[in-house]
């Protein structure tokens, strides 16, 4: 019944190295895509090529060079892994593809189509949808499909920001962290941002960011002092979803609160936005403000529960009419 069913996995992409060059590469591809920036061409592409691209990869090659491994980027790393457990543990073609980098989507169904799938079910690693992201997942594939004569069945996930197992996961990852270092007086919920103008156009994304925390701390039976949620990674001037990470990292000291653990649910594998923005440079910007113990807790990356949770939801896909 499975054997012509195969697993399309979607993450956004990273630079192929550290180097002013590759990020200029990725930042192209992703900065011109119309599901990140809606303007017109004749007013972003002379800010784009001739500010972004010429100084934000300088900047952003060292950002990158600081969070790097020697399998390459943690991004990558850890998506391959999850694919590969995936396929492994449900004994299903699993392919990856990246929305701005190697392996592209066009590539990972181009896998698939080798392997004579006719059935894809389609999951992009992002908890919470948002047009800038999932979105995005489905323009490409469709791109993708156009060299496919005779098309695949296509199913879906938009999102899993409120499913059980996504739930239990990140609250397993809370309650592992406590019980090997204690807990802090507060827990940070971090996540990436979107211009605010997307979300007044009906973006659900950062409702479904508010639902998956309400949905942390109900289980975890935290109290409202207890904890925050917050929106990183703002670009440019404009309003985006708030509050601002950096700005919550600076005013919590502020009132007392000097010990929190830092969880970017969001992010299903660790990146430069967890690893570089939020455990470097934001745990900087804590202690210089008063903190005293800033504790990052780790994306859920291919951990076992994080592999259980996606063959669940993949499974319930499956099997639905």
């Amino acid at each position: 019944m499975t054997n012509n069913i195969g697993i399309l996995l979607t993450n956004i992409g990273t630079p192929s190295e550290p180097t002013p060059a590759a990020v200029r590469s990725y930042l192209k591809k992703f900065l011109s895509d119309k599901r990140v920036v809606e303007l017109s061409p004749w007013i972003w592409w002379p800010i784009l090529y001739g500010v972004i691209l010429p100084f934000r990869s300088r900047k952003s090659a060292k950002l990158y060079e600081s969070i790097w491994t020697d399998q390459g980027s943690p991004l990558l790393v850890y998506s391959k892994k999850i694919a590969a457990k995936l396929e492994e543990k449900m004994q299903l073609p699993v392919a990856l593809g990246m929305h701005y980098s190697s392996p592209s989507i066009e590539e990972a169904l181009d896998k698939l189509k080798s392997q004579h799938i006719s059935r894809i079910i389609i999951l992009p690693l992002y908890p919470q949808y948002s047009g800038t992201t999932t979105a995005a997942t489905f323009d490409a594939m469709a791109k993708g499909l156009k060299k496919w004569h005779v098309l695949p069945e296509i199913q879906t996930i938009n999102d899993y920001a409120n499913h059980p197992l996504y739930i239990q996961a990140i609250c397993v990852s809370i309650q592992k962290t406590w019980h090997e270092r204690g807990s802090a007086r507060h827990v940070l919920f971090s996540f990436h941002g979107i211009p605010k103008r997307f979300t007044d156009l009906g973006d659900p994304y950062q409702s479904l960011c508010e639902q998956t925390v309400q949905s942390v701390v109900n289980k975890l039976q935290l109290p409202n002092a207890d904890w925050s949620i917050s929106f990183q990674s703002r670009v440019g001037r404009g309003q985006w979803t708030s509050p601002y990470t950096q700005e919550i990292l600076t005013a919590l000291p502020k009132k007392g609160i000097t010990e929190i653990d830092v969880i970017c649910p969001g992010f299903a594998t660790d990146c430069l936005e967890t690893l570089e923005e939020i455990n470097i440079r934001g745990k900087k910007q804590f202690l210089k403000a008063g903190g005293k113990s800033f504790h990052y807790i780790p994306a859920l990356n291919d951990s076992d529960e994080h592999i259980a949770m996606l063959e669940k939801i993949i499974l319930n896909a499956m099997i639905k009419p």
